[in-house]
């Protein structure tokens, strides 16, 4: 994977992180509102902030897988198999930039997992 290809995916994990961390912070103002007198209304704050609360941690795991891939690019790691050590195609990196595995050994682990 040459060093263009990496820079490319460097500046897009940026980008996805700038966003992610700005989605974030939203959801973080939004729970913290105070809740109105009303009990009705107050039920229904929150229950909203229920809903709000779970899309800022599917923004906290977001965000925690960008961070490794970004790590993994300054160790010289990013686009090489965690469990193989194949090169992850440049295809599958750019459907998920943040993938650690190369999509055989994903395959395989998804397999395991759906096993009873």
């Amino acid at each position: 994977m040459g060093d263009q290809w990496v820079e490319a995916a460097r500046t897009r994990l940026e980008a996805k992180k700038a966003e992610l961390s700005a989605r974030l912070e939203r959801v973080t103002r939004n729970v913290r509102q105070s809740l109105a007198s009303d009990s009705e209304e107050r039920a229904q704050q929150l229950e909203n902030s229920e809903v709000i609360d779970a899309l800022g941690n599917d923004a906290r795991v977001e965000l925690n897988k960008v961070n490794a891939a970004l790590q993994r690019i300054e160790v010289g790691e990013y686009g090489v198999c965690e469990d193989c050590d194949a090169p992850i195609s440049q295809e599958r990196l750019r459907v998920h930039p943040y993938a650690r595995k190369c999509i055989d050994c994903a395959s395989l682990d998804e397999e395991l997992k759906a096993r009873p």
